[in-house]
């Protein structure tokens, strides 16, 4: 959420923002309704002054009629306030509700375009591998080993249904311990979080209201995440932390699920796009300062890229277009692994960073050295989602026998190289 004042001050720049990343917002309006809630709080303030006034001085009249008239100036007093408190209350529904669509303002760097079609490529590693057979997808791959049943998931889950089983469960495991080693030697602290949400945190985060159609939520108006990054932000909320203790850098680690409401008929076959998966995600609160945004933003975004070249599995990172910036994003870079199957690279892990569009929304601060209270900055990125990844790595490392080779780095985790019938 940006402050309101900023929004005032720079209206031609939020403006932009709305553009840039496609969102609609009436800036005049919003500007418009916050005048009539600065007046009406006025009123209100004002009539509270006199009552405070004339409560003090009744006591001290001697005279009975004098009383009485003050007494009945109180209550027209107190009918008055009554008013503009309820006209208060309608006002400030509706400044809520258009301050939550209020956009971050996006880097000078995002690049103008309209969706992920329009990402631009930032880098590229690895080789693709050449094969001197005609390569599987992993469907065909995974269920050839008994690693996966489709059919039996759909039975039981429905529609993008699946059971990992044998290797396939196991290399799952593997990764999660390995990924929770190698985030570990770069100083996060790992967390197991909560996935059932109240709905003050999705606010929080950004993914309410517009993401409500990708959320499960429950019976009792709670939602499931589809990332741990939602409770992460929520541990802090409300707190005012010393400025010694930042960064905060977690690792944390939870089931997710999305409904993939806007998705109809896109990867409806294996793996590449379910409902329920499980994903650490790396999450950093630091200090109110763009450049160590920037600095963490690298960082986190590189310790995903590091992790990708450890396993040897082809890569590119994009960044991000504003028509495919989240409403809080100020950055946001991609990185999309090879999916020979297919010939083309899948999303595995986005990393963005949101200024303090977040803090104002948790109330998460911290004072500086000179004592100022600040909001912090936070950024998160996914360190590693399964099964997802088990799509390229599987496709990448088959072999023309029906076998998988076992990236290197993955087999004192997995506990053998090589997976076969």
């Amino acid at each position: 959420m940006l402050d309101i004042k900023f929004i005032r001050e720079n209206s031609d720049l939020v403006k932009m923002a709305a553009k840039k990343k496609h969102v609609k917002i009436d800036v005049e309006h919003l500007i418009e309704v916050d005048n009539t809630r600065i007046s009406l709080q006025q009123q209100i303030d004002e009539i509270r002054a006199k009552q405070n006034m004339v409560s003090k001085r009744i006591p001290e009249l001697t005279d009975e009629s004098e009383k009485v008239e003050l007494i009945k100036a109180m209550s027209a007093h107190k009918d008055d306030l009554k008013k503009y408190e309820e006209e208060l209350r309608g006002v400030m529904k509706e400044w809520r509700d258009l301050m939550l669509q209020v956009p971050n303002i996006p880097d000078m760097s995002v690049p103008e375009g309209q969706s992920d079609a329009d990402n631009q490529e930032h880098k590229t590693w690895g080789e693709k591998p050449g094969f001197a057979f005609e390569p599987k997808d992993h469907v065909e791959i995974m269920t050839s080993l008994g690693m996966v049943d489709f059919e039996r998931g759909s039975k039981v889950h429905g529609f993008r249904g699946y059971f990992l089983k044998g290797d396939g469960a196991l290399l799952s495991w593997a990764i999660w311990n390995y990924a929770r080693d190698f985030f570990g030697k770069k100083e996060f602290e790992h967390m197991i979080v909560p996935i059932i949400a109240r709905p003050e945190n999705f606010y929080g985060t950004g993914h309410l209201p517009g993401d409500a159609d990708d959320l499960y939520e429950t019976q009792d108006h709670d939602y499931l995440a589809g990332t741990a990054e939602v409770s992460t932000m929520g541990y802090h909320s409300g707190e005012i932390l010393s400025a010694e203790e930042l960064p905060k850098k977690y690792l944390s680690f939870s089931p997710c699920y999305r409904r993939e409401a806007g998705s109809y008929g896109k990867d409806t076959k294996g793996l590449i796009r379910v409902h329920e998966f499980y994903k650490l995600e790396q999450v950093v609160i630091c200090e109110a300062s763009h450049e160590t945004s920037v600095k963490w933003h690298e960082e986190i975004n590189r310790n995903t890229e590091e992790f990708i070249e450890s396993l040897n599995i082809p890569y590119r990172t994009v960044l991000n277009c504003g028509g495919d910036l989240g409403l809080g994003q100020v950055k946001k870079y991609d990185i999309e692994l090879w999916v020979p199957g297919e010939e083309t690279y899948r999303e595995i892990s986005s990393a963005s960073y949101f200024h303090d569009f977040q803090a104002r929304r948790f109330n998460i601060s911290y004072k500086d050295g000179e004592g100022k209270k600040r909001f912090v900055h936070s950024l998160n990125s996914t360190a590693i989602p399964t099964p997802r990844i088990l799509v390229s790595l599987v496709e990448n490392f088959q072999q023309a026998d029906g076998s998988i080779t076992i990236p290197e780095a993955l087999v004192p985790y997995f506990g053998k190289s090589e997976i076969r019938k």
